[in-house]
């Protein structure tokens, strides 16, 4: 998010030094309550960042910190740094090539493995069951630890069917908290799900303002499926961070475009990573729990919606 945000010449607000987020989220949590993963080093900064539960009974945190785009020393600070504000949710990829840098700032961190909630994807060369194995234990070998939290297909390509068993397995031998998916559309989902001995908890899509993807929020929570929005601030298209309608309604609230991006995902309850290469950029995008977005904010960011993907390159 930072170079975009300073191509766009968007002031931040300025925040307090230690970044922890205000207790108020438990107000306005629409969960009905949250888990506070707990900072038991006393450089770390609590997060109170608000968690849903998934349908395996598992508690992932509502908002997170992604790491596409990070890589080698760069991604070992930037994670580091992101748990140390607060952030408990890191998602990386095998494709994304960072798992070791990933792992090496998480490490650097000095905070509790059973603090995080770290999940993987499995990319499209190692479908199929052997290979989907194989491919785990390398992403375990690689971030240096003994689990993961939640493991996804990232793309639903080749031997989906070989790849959900093995996953399957692994979940069931305790390797991995929770299986999910990433990228599938509908169809997709109604096939797995037709053979699946464990129902995936969560899809990882593509959403944002300018994709708002309501259509499948509806087919996801149908299925008990948790919605998960990569790329939430669309990586800087389209002038996200000084767009004038969401500014708008930031300066209601003394918000900055990214926290009304991220307010608006967590009040329709959806799990949203961002990432950011500046601690005080990871520890404003924290800083969302202490106001609500009212409905007409609502309804005039959905009029920002183009309903297609703003990523047609990735398709």
């Amino acid at each position: 998010m930072g170079k975009e945000n300073k191509n766009n010449g968007l002031k931040r607000r300025d925040f307090l030094q230690g970044g922890a987020v205000l207790t108020a989220s438990a107000l306005l949590s629409p969960f009905g309550g949250y888990t506070v993963f707990g900072a038991p080093n006393p450089t770390l900064a609590e997060s109170v960042v608000p968690s849903v539960t998934l349908n395996n009974g598992l508690a992932m945190p509502m908002l997170g910190f992604g790491t596409s785009g990070l890589n080698g020393p760069t991604a070992t600070r930037c994670v580091a740094e992101a748990i140390s504000v607060g952030n408990r949710l890191i998602d990386t990829a095998t494709i994304y090539g960072n798992e070791e840098a990933v792992g090496a700032g998480i490490k650097k961190s000095g905070i509790d493995r059973k603090e995080l909630f770290i999940t993987s994807k499995l990319w499209a060369s190692d479908m199929g069951y052997e290979s989907t194995k194989k491919a785990f234990q390398t992403s375990l070998d690689k971030l240096d630890v003994a689990n993961l939290d939640l493991y996804l297909i990232h793309r639903p390509r080749g031997d989906v069917k070989g790849s959900w068993k093995a996953m399957e397995e692994l979940y069931k031998a305790g390797k991995i908290k929770a299986i999910g998916l990433s990228n599938f559309l509908e169809d997709h989902l109604v096939d797995l799900l037709a053979y699946a001995k464990v129902k995936p908890t969560v899809n990882q899509i593509e959403t944002h303002v300018f994709f708002q993807q309501y259509k499948a929020q509806k087919v996801l929570k149908q299925h008990d499926v948790q919605m998960e929005a990569w790329s939430p601030f669309a990586r800087g298209r389209n002038n996200i961070f000084t767009n004038a309608t969401v500014a708008t309604i930031g300066a209601t609230y003394n918000k900055s475009n990214a926290q009304v991006c991220l307010r608006w995902l967590y009040q329709r309850g959806i799990v949203a990573i961002p990432r950011s290469s500046q601690k005080a950029h990871m520890i404003e995008n924290l800083d969302i729990f202490d106001f609500e977005l009212n409905a007409s904010d609502m309804q005039a960011i959905a009029t920002l919606d183009l309903n297609t993907t703003q990523f047609p390159e990735w398709g």
